[in-house]
């Protein structure tokens, strides 16, 4: 059986304020790095998520996404067992070859964005389109997830 020995200086040599400091650092080396370095890098992200809506009225879920610049064939819609998944791919254009570029701030690749559904709906019925980089996606609501009225009765 071998036996651990610790060593009494692991903690007699820590400072909360080191790693304060070590954050700090690496903070202020992050905002010195031009935007397209970052963004390029991969170091802090892995592709691009669109933002999006999703609300709700009586009859149907709608979620509308930004996803400018792309065309509709670049756009892939699924639906499965509840939730929605929304992918494609912006490519990046490529600047003429005798030209110099001092801003690169648009993401591009390939994107992926899923959701869980708040309630069940009618697959077969959803239907997207896509207009002013705006993806608008309506799923109607089964009868079971509508809200139904129900009448009281005197006794």
């Amino acid at each position: 059986m071998q036996t651990i020995q610790r060593r009494p200086s692991d903690l007699s040599d820590w400072s909360p304020f080191d790693q304060l400091f070590g954050l700090r650092d690496e903070l202020n080396r992050l905002m010195e790095l031009p935007a397209n370095e970052l963004i390029n890098s991969n170091e802090f992200f892995h592709g691009w998520v669109p933002a999006l809506d999703l609300w709700e009225d009586k009859d149907r879920l709608v979620v509308k996404a930004e996803i400018p610049g792309l065309k509709k064939d670049d756009i892939e819609v699924s639906l499965h067992d509840g939730t929605l998944s929304i992918s494609g791919e912006r490519k990046a254009e490529k600047p003429a070859a005798d030209s110099e570029v001092y801003r690169s701030e648009r993401f591009t690749g390939r994107f992926h964005r899923t959701i869980a559904l708040p309630k069940p709906v009618q697959v077969e019925k959803v239907m997207a389109s896509y207009q002013d980089g705006i993806l608008t996606i309506t799923l109607p609501k089964t009868e079971e997830a509508k809200p139904r009225q129900i009448a009281v009765n005197l006794e």
